[in-house]
């Protein structure tokens, strides 16, 4: 080989070149906090952490669908649990006025009562969310999901949808209640033993009437039905209850997998500041000694070995 002075240049400035993009890695590694600047430093493992990222947003899109089903549970089982007192404290109400020893005007006063319950009790089938929307009535969030109708009771005006949203892979469970799902129909035979389907607020609306009128046959059969409906939402509560327990142990299940991902992530991308640190101050010496090299190289020539 040919050595020269432009060899000596030469082989000087590669090893700087080297030493200060070793340096400038570490020092950008440092600033950044992770092992991997550049997808190139390191493809296989940058391929990993893409795929671990997108697995990673995809259990943290689940754990946000969890948490908006559980408000609208929670939203639920408060309106189910506060209709199902007052359909208790209703049917305490019928049971006294139906007492052969009230009067009229007792019963009357009862009726009273039992109307503000009955309000009440359509408020609550009407209950709203935190973005408005009518949690009883389907998929038809926009419209109450009870409405006065021809018949001049309060009807049911949602749908039978029942949207269903994803909490895990291939797992998904609805987010809505229909409002006969809760306040149900109770089926009605007449005299000559036709059976028809009477809406929850009619039975309660006639119940209410009969007591108004000391009609005895009305405030029975009234008092029956209120059983049933009684029954109904109760069932509701307890699917509500089932579906809170289905998201609690989902929000374990994915609690679990976000922390595996986060800690296999940090294995992959994270710095040991320790170790960077060092590397970095061996690289800063190893530049300092090879700029101490070259500039005393520089400074040589041939002639200077020639006797």
């Amino acid at each position: 080989m040919k050595i020269s002075n432009q060899l000596l240049f030469a082989r000087g400035a590669q090893q700087m070149s080297t030493a200060q993009t070793k340096l400038a890695q570490s020092q950008a590694q440092l600033a950044q906090g992770k092992q991997i600047v550049n997808p190139s430093d390191a493809p296989d493992k940058a391929s990993a952490i893409a795929r671990l990222n997108s697995v990673l947003s995809r259990q943290q899109s689940y754990q946000s669908a969890l948490d908006h089903v559980k408000a609208r549970l929670d939203g639920e089982e408060t309106a189910l649990q506060s209709a199902s007192d007052l359909l208790i404290r209703m049917k305490e109400i019928s049971v006294q006025a139906a007492n052969d020893t009230l009067g009229p005007q007792n019963r009357q006063a009862l009726a009273t009562e039992m109307q503000a319950l009955r309000d009440q009790l359509l408020s609550l089938a009407n209950t709203q969310d935190s973005n408005g929307n009518y949690v009883f009535a389907g998929s038809n969030v926009s419209r109450p999901a009870f409405e006065v109708d021809a018949s001049g009771y309060p009807g049911y005006k949602g749908d039978q949808t029942r949207m269903q949203v994803s909490i895990g892979d291939q797992r998904s469970i609805p987010m809505n209640r229909t409002g006969t799902d809760a306040f149900v129909s109770v089926a009605r035979t007449d005299a000559q033993g036709n059976t028809r389907g009477v809406g929850f607020f009619q039975s309660i609306d006639e119940l209410i009437a009969g007591s108004k009128n000391s009609d005895q046959m009305a405030m029975q059969r009234g008092l029956g039905e209120l059983d049933r409906l009684l029954q109904g939402v109760v069932l509701a509560q307890s699917a509500v209850g089932s579906g809170q327990a289905t998201l609690e142990h989902q929000g374990g299940v994915i609690d679990a997998t976000i922390l595996n991902l986060k800690t296999t992530l940090s294995s992959l991308q994270d710095l040991d500041y320790a170790t960077a640190v060092t590397t970095m101050n061996q690289q800063m010496l190893s530049l300092e000694a090879a700029q101490s090299s070259f500039a005393k190289i520089s400074q040589l020539n041939l002639f200077n070995f020639i006797k």
